[in-house]
């Protein structure tokens, strides 16, 4: 009776192991590199990450456009109780240079019997050609050089955002994929171990209606499917709630959400225990320094206020600025118009100054500025410090549950081994149904802890390259 029983337990097993082979023969793998590759080109925060290196590439367009050539025309006509009073007209291109200076030229034509007698014009109009220059504030920085220097910048800073976005979506979405793994390989086990049960408990009652068994042990194999039944419910209930947590970061063309596929299944590939040496950490805490986004946007914030600073120190400056413009009486240049004597008898001339007495607005915006860099420099500090400190603790926990899981597979065995014993006491009569399941329940124990060890490992290591702000493993 005993080898018949031990026959029905090797059949349990074929079967079991035949249909996890059907199984798998009908299932798709979801690798997480496919997985990570689908999310990357269709997930809204990817798009949305995208389009952020796009508006900071519009915002330099709108900064570049204060240098562009800019042509105003202005007629005025006055008439009043049916006298003609006078005609006006004035067109001018203004073509501002990178280096502070503004070209001009313009063309005006003026009549009138009450016209102003500074703004006659010849018959066929006067144009002029000159060029305005900044000699005191504004010679080596203004607004418009200040403001697209910084939205220079701000396209690193768009970049850089950019990157901790896409790092933060890979961080959230890998770590739904490794519970996915973990609740799959749980359903798994349970799944074996409840036909191992409900097979044993078919071998006792055999046994206990040949009177091999006595009936008591017929109760103690149902409850072992019974509680199996409920582990394994639980276990499919956590699966299929994370296996939604995956398809939500699941997006196709034009914002279509993707649907996970009952048949689909992670890989384990990936969570394999890997060693990495101490010159390897010291090369991710270089690279979180040089390229970590967040010490990136401090660093280009500092860039930015020390624009920001030596605009403001250009205003404690006096405005001083010089116009020139030679004169011809016609709108097409002649030659005669470049010649030096020509230009000295044919021009208009301007200097302007002007210097606030005080200076308060101006000196209250460097200091303000130098405050603003001070503070920024002091996060750069603290960030710096504390992702350094975040990614060698991720290093440690990487190392500890390394460790852990080592002991844990020891574990495992010695279970295992105990089970396999207490099986083979129990065929000889020394042992009892009672004491074999408590072993296998052990066993799953153990099992189950492992696999949690081994996902959180896996987590880990997503966590200590997103500490050193790089996802791409």
């Amino acid at each position: 009776m005993r080898n018949w029983s031990f026959i029905l337990c090797l059949l349990a097993s074929l079967l079991v192991w035949q249909s996890i082979a059907q199984a798998q023969d009908t299932t798709q793998v979801l690798t997480l590199e496919e997985y990570q590759r689908i999310i990357l080109a269709n997930h809204p925060v990817a798009s949305q990450a995208r389009l952020l290196t796009e508006q900071a590439r519009q915002e330099l367009r709108i900064a570049r456009g204060v240098f562009d050539p800019e042509i105003v025309s202005k007629l005025y006509r006055k008439e009043f109780n049916g006298k003609e009073y006078y005609n006006t007209w004035d067109n001018t291109l203004y073509v501002p240079l990178w280096f502070g200076p503004v070209l001009k030229a313009g063309y005006e034509k003026n009549d009138g019997q009450y016209l102003n007698p500074e703004n006659n014009t010849p018959a066929d109009g006067l144009s002029y050609a000159g060029i305005s220059i900044p000699l005191g504030q504004g010679l080596f920085i203004d607004e418009r050089r200040s403001t697209l220097r910084q939205a220079q910048l701000m396209q690193d800073i768009a970049e850089a955002e950019r990157v901790k976005l896409i790092n933060k979506l890979l961080l959230e979405a890998t770590k739904d994929y490794w519970d996915w793994l973990l609740q799959y390989r749980t359903v798994q086990l349970y799944q074996e171990a409840l036909e191992l049960a409900d097979f044993r408990s078919r071998a006792v009652n055999i046994r206990a209606q040949e009177g091999d068994l006595a009936a008591i042990d017929t109760v103690e194999a149902r409850m072992a499917v019974q509680d199996r039944q409920v582990l394994l419910e639980q276990a499919q209930l956590n699966y299929n709630n994370t296996r939604l947590r995956v398809a939500v970061h699941l997006w196709a063309e034009n914002e279509v959400p993707l649907e996970l596929q009952e048949s689909t299944i992670p890989t384990l590939a990936g969570s394999e225990l890997v060693t990495m040496q101490r010159d390897s950490l010291d090369q991710l805490l270089q690279f979180a320094r040089r390229n970590h986004p967040d010490l990136l946007k401090l660093d280009l914030k500092g860039a930015q206020l020390a624009i920001e600073q030596r605009f403001a120190a250009d205003k404690l400056k006096p405005k001083l600025n010089v116009d020139y413009n030679v004169l011809q009486s016609d709108f097409y240049l002649d030659s005669e118009a470049l010649d030096q004597q020509y230009m000295g008898n044919n021009y208009k001339l301007g200097v302007s100054f002007s210097l606030p007495l005080f200076l308060r607005q101006e000196r209250g915006k460097l200091q303000l500025t130098k405050a603003k860099q001070q503070v920024n420099a002091l996060e750069l500090t603290q960030a710096t410090r504390e992702i350094e400190a975040s990614v060698v603790a991720a290093y440690n926990e990487w190392l500890a549950l390394e460790q852990q899981i080592q002991l844990q597979q020891q574990a495992v065995a010695n279970a295992l081994i105990l089970r396999n014993g207490e099986v083979i006491r129990f065929e000889n009569g020394e042992s009892s149904l009672f004491l074999i399941n408590s072993r296998e329940v052990k066993l799953l124990e153990s099992q189950v802890k492992l696999y949690e060890l081994l996902t959180k490992y896996a987590k880990s290591k997503t966590y200590l390259y997103w500490a050193a702000g790089d996802m791409r493993e």
